[in-house]
């Protein structure tokens, strides 16, 4: 293995310390959880996962909000699935994200506060969400 200078250390610092930050709970409101069992890798899970953190950092509002990995949801037939959780809104278990649509949801769902409708697989029934 060859030597890193101290740039090159550094780099390697400050990019595992923006890792583990997103990966603190502490003053976060807001969840995303990405289903990332070997049928969401399959289905292309993990670049869905990146392009969401990648879109999530773009527009500034990664300090509100965890991002979780999970196993599988149950929902193979629409892998890749996102669960979202917002204050104020319901939970919502997004299918057929793709790392296309992960900016759609950052924007529709975490900024604007509205659900991308065709993507939907689970909400609450209307009857018990609070108004």
């Amino acid at each position: 293995m060859a030597r890193m200078t101290l740039d090159e250390l550094r780099a390697l610092r400050d990019s595992k310390r923006q890792d583990m930050a997103r990966r603190d709970v502490e003053g976060k409101d807001t969840q995303i959880i990405v289903g990332m069992g070997t049928c969401g890798i399959a289905a292309g899970a993990k670049q869905t996962f990146d392009a969401i953190v990648d879109s999530i950092q773009k527009h500034g509002i990664g300090d509100k909000i965890v991002i979780r990995q999970t196993g599988c949801m149950g929902l193979c037939y629409v892998e890749p699935t996102v669960e979202v959780a917002v204050p104020g809104m319901p939970t919502v278990i997004y299918g057929k994200m793709t790392s296309d649509t992960a900016e759609q949801l950052v924007v529709k769902h975490l900024i604007e506060h509205s659900l991308l409708d065709n993507h939907i697989l689970d909400r609450p029934a209307v009857d018990i969400v609070k108004k």
